[in-house]
């Protein structure tokens, strides 16, 4: 069976359930994820739902054509399994490689997925890919998020994550509004730790230096994908913007809030029925790809998060 998902943290996160309900589906098959190696860390988490890593860049084609080269380095002959998108381009690369049977959502420029169920735009992430294997016959449950990390014990007074960075300047709320709010956090007796990728680095040094912490407090770049989910599972609590460390939290059943901005938490928000994460937005969507912060995300203050974070219940 080859399920693809060639994206990133957060959309290997909400594509934890459709793993686990195919893996159940079929017990016999081996079971192999194309996605990016640099997931890995995570992946092993999943086992026994996936048995394999197929390293596929976050990209499944190029000028809309199907790019042959992938397609001849996936397994012929398999259940494939489109968790990617709507197609056409990621259900080409999956007819490329000659599946016994493709299981995907209905796209008119390609045939071979006739009959097959409705792309919609509204649906939350997890119940999307739930749907998709629900009218292929296949029971599927988007609850069945959580995420065991051997050795990390999460402490309930444990320092608070922030997480300032996002993969575009829309999803990213201030520096100065993130230092206020680990000021607030220090205030109130919390050790704060501030965590990104190293590109982020310059943005969690900047929150750090306006917030006055100490040099330790830094994680970004300093820790892989590994040491980030870690750090999470031990924490007390987290912030972050809308980005794969809120799904993170989320399947490690740890306290968070989740600044939305451009797109509304229906769509990617944590489960509405664990109370334990919030959701702040301001109820207004915009260009999630945009230069600057979006101004729904502006309209979120420190003082809000801050309120978020010291009502959090602690998890069931």
């Amino acid at each position: 069976m080859l399920a693809l998902r060639a994206l990133g943290l957060g959309d290997l996160l909400t594509a934890v359930p459709a793993l686990r309900a195919l893996a159940a589906a079929f017990p016999g098959e081996r079971r192999v994820l194309a996605a990016p190696r640099a997931l890995a860390p995570l992946v092993e988490l999943l086992a026994p739902a996936v048995d394999e890593l197929l390293d596929v860049p976050a990209r499944v084609a190029r000028d809309g054509a199907p790019d042959a080269a992938l397609a001849a380095r996936l397994p012929r002959d398999a259940l494939a399994v489109n968790l990617h998108g709507r197609g056409p381009q990621s259900h080409r690369l999956l007819l490329g490689a000659r599946p016994r049977r493709l299981l995907a959502f209905a796209c008119p420029q390609v045939p071979e997925s006739a009959g097959a169920p409705a792309w919609e735009a509204a649906e939350h992430e997890v119940a999307r890919w739930c749907r998709l294997l629900r009218a292929h016959g296949i029971p599927a449950d988007a609850g069945d998020l959580d995420l065991a990390l051997p050795g990390a014990r999460r402490e309930r007074h444990g320092p608070t994550v922030l997480h300032p960075g996002a993969a575009s300047a829309a999803r990213r709320w201030p520096a100065a509004r993130w230092a206020a709010v680990a000021r607030g956090e220090r205030a109130g007796g919390r050790k704060v730790l501030i965590t990104g990728s190293a590109a982020e680095a310059p943005l969690a040094r900047a929150v750090a230096a306006a917030a006055q912490l100490p040099g330790d407090a830094v994680l970004a770049g300093r820790t892989d994908l590994h040491g980030l989910a870690e750090t999470v599972a031990r924490a007390g609590r987290v912030a972050c913007a809308d980005t794969g460390v809120a799904h993170l939290a989320t399947a490690l059943r740890v306290p968070s809030v989740v600044l939305f901005g451009p797109t509304s938490p229906a769509a990617w928000g944590p489960p509405p029925e664990r109370p334990w994460h919030r959701a702040l937005w301001c109820g207004r969507v915009g260009d999630p790809h945009a230069a600057r912060p979006d101004p729904g995300l502006l309209a979120i203050e420190p003082a809000e998060v801050l309120a978020a974070l010291g009502e959090l219940p602690e998890p069931s």
